[in-house]
């Protein structure tokens, strides 16, 4: 006779009815007994890509009081969608979210399509975003696979495979999982993986799905998911001009629509390389002037690189007319550009040198 305890079964109406006690209250996320705004969920879920829920909440709400409706972002002027989104980083991702915004309100009415198939054919929307926005505003039963959904289900059925080959295998399991109510049971899921199933010392002891969760009966929990290994470029090497006139205005410059930060506004500077030489820097300097080279650098980190930036500063005549392609800004207007974390690190680098005294 055998004396092995039978294995319980993951049951979806566990984890929902532990979602209807502990469901976090978030500034994007419906109350109980109400509609979910596709709009809402729509912009949240292209600010929570590679970003935490705490920095992403402020952003959030700014941008919703500045653009309260898909058809007030669609008529807004780039440059104001660029610096709305300015410290979340990823630019592409405002970059597609002002033309998916327009490509809605000029092709759909201002209503978004309600099923995955026809929210993937929008500028920017891919399968995580269109599973998240057909099941959680529109309660169709898709897959909404994040970080937290994929650290859950791996665990949940012990899968093995390095991520992201096992994204099609979680991807299955959630929808065989899936319940009557795919919105609330999409959103459950991440909660659980953002509360209790977390990367560091999860709380199996408070998880609904402790019964059946493969990995925690093995007391293996912390070494799923497994991931292939990332490859890190090298570091590169780079200069940024701050030059500030007598009246405190900075030369800066918008760059390409296109590319690594498109659309972003920058101070000056070369391009960035491996090979980069520093004895060099000066013929990348945008204007003549009497540059002074700061000690320490910039360093940044982009997903596929690590970035250092010397920066180099210089003080020049009210009289100096701005290089074609690039413009003075007002000191007082300086915190209305567009500028990307990597850029205001070697702006506040070079006006703290720059400063009087």
């Amino acid at each position: 006779m055998s004396l092995a305890i039978r294995q319980p079964p993951a049951k979806a109406a566990d984890l929902l009815a532990w979602y209807d006690r502990h469901r976090r209250v978030l500034p994007w996320r419906a109350l109980p007994g109400e509609r979910a705004d596709p709009y809402r969920v729509w912009v949240s879920e292209i600010m929570l890509q590679q970003t935490s829920v705490t920095a992403v909440k402020p952003y959030f709400q700014a941008f919703m009081a500045r653009f309260p409706t898909v058809g007030a972002l669609a008529a807004a002027p780039s440059e104001s969608v660029m610096q709305a989104w300015a410290g979340l980083g990823y630019y592409s991702r405002a970059r597609n979210l002002h033309a998916c915004a327009r490509a809605v309100a000029t092709g759909h009415a201002g209503s978004f399509p309600d099923t995955e198939e026809g929210l993937r054919e929008l500028p920017g929307i891919g399968a995580y975003t269109a599973g998240a926005v057909a099941a959680i505003a529109f309660d169709r039963p898709a897959a909404a696979v994040d970080g937290n959904v994929e650290r859950v289900m791996t665990r949940l059925f012990a899968i093995a495979e390095a991520l992201p080959g096992a994204k099609p295998l979680v991807r299955e399991r959630v929808l065989a999982l899936m319940p009557a109510r795919p919105g609330d049971f999409a959103q459950a899921l991440m909660d659980l993986g953002a509360t209790i199933c977390t990367p560091r010392s999860p709380a199996c002891g408070l998880c609904p799905w402790r019964e059946p969760c493969r990995a925690r009966i093995a007391g293996t929990q912390e070494t799923y998911p497994r991931k292939a290994a990332k490859k890190t470029g090298a570091t590169r090497f780079g200069a940024a001009f701050v030059a500030m006139r007598e009246d405190g205005a900075v030369l800066v410059r918008t760059r390409p629509a296109k590319g690594l930060l498109g659309g972003m506004v920058e101070v000056p500077g070369g391009e960035w390389r491996a090979d980069y030489r520093l004895d060099e820097a000066l013929a990348d300097a945008p204007l003549p002037a009497q540059w002074h080279r700061l000690i320490f650098p910039v360093r940044h980190i982009f997903t596929h690189f690590p970035l250092e930036l010397t920066v180099f500063t210089a003080p020049v005549p009210l009289e100096t007319l701005a290089p074609e392609g690039m413009r003075f800004t007002p000191f007082a207007r300086l915190k209305q550009e567009a500028f990307p974390s990597v850029f205001l690190k070697a702006l506040e680098a070079g006006l703290e040198a720059l400063r009087p005294g």
